[in-house]
């Protein structure tokens, strides 16, 4: 049976059986895939800390079994493809990190591969992981308004004087207040104006936010994605993260 080396970012994992794990990849090669990985959550020497690797977030190196027939895809082989320092030991960033996850479950539906969204979502994992406290904490911002690009609704930033209002049902700036809730005016959405100017997220360091634009923004960006992505829902992981960077 051939097999395919692919990196893969994780999603989701489960518990099946006594000793398996279903986990939900976002794969270079592939898209989005639900793998069947046996055998990693015994105590053997074999088994030991397997599992471990396929917490939320993991960057791995896979060999995979691959049939665009079946839901269910298997792994041979799996090992990081980069080792994090901080994502997965400190709450703050954790925290960001969780929040970009839900974000991909919640937006990422179809098991089409995407290889420049793939390179954008590694790439921000890691920067997460080496970045300085005040860039991390604008972190989740930057990532949502850069990561809907690959969907097709990124803000066009046209940011101006007179068009100060962020229309978010239309992805827009503008200059009068539209006929429904969903806006920012200008204090606010002069603020994504500046992020979207971001080239890289070691930038984010220096844009100085506090709680509350940062709480107004996060509220923002999910009213943003739930107005342009269907059954997208509440995030749970919201709570969380507005506690942690208050």
């Amino acid at each position: 049976m051939v097999t395919h080396k692919t990196k893969g970012i994780v999603l989701k994992s489960v518990r099946y059986g006594e000793t398996s794990i279903i986990a939900s990849i976002f794969t270079e090669l592939f898209g989005l895939q639900s793998y069947l990985i046996n055998g990693v959550r015994v105590t053997s020497k074999k088994g030991a800390g397997k599992a471990n690797l396929l917490q939320p977030g993991g960057i791995l190196e896979l060999v995979v079994y691959h049939n665009d027939l079946k839901n269910l895809q298997r792994v041979k082989e799996f090992k990081w493809a980069y080792v994090y320092e901080n994502i997965f030991f400190n709450v703050f960033r954790n925290s960001i990190a969780l929040f970009m996850i839900e974000l991909l479950q919640r937006s990422i539906r179809q098991p089409e591969p995407n290889p420049p969204l793939f390179d954008f979502i590694e790439d921000a994992f890691v920067h997460l992981d080496k970045t300085g406290d005040s860039a991390a904490a604008n972190f989740a911002i930057y990532f949502a308004l850069n990561l809907s690009g690959f969907y097709g609704f990124m803000i066009a930033d046209r940011y101006s004087g007179k068009n100060n209002i962020l229309d978010l049902m239309e992805g827009r700036y503008v200059a009068d207040k539209p006929d429904h809730q969903y806006y920012l005016e200008k204090e606010y959405s002069s603020v994504v104006s500046d992020l979207l100017k971001v080239m890289q997220p070691s930038e984010l360091g220096h844009i100085r936010l506090n709680q509350e634009t940062r709480r107004v923004l996060l509220h923002a960006l999910e009213t943003f994605y739930a107005l342009h992505i269907q059954d997208f829902g509440k995030m749970k992981t919201l709570p969380v993260l507005e506690a942690v960077l208050s």
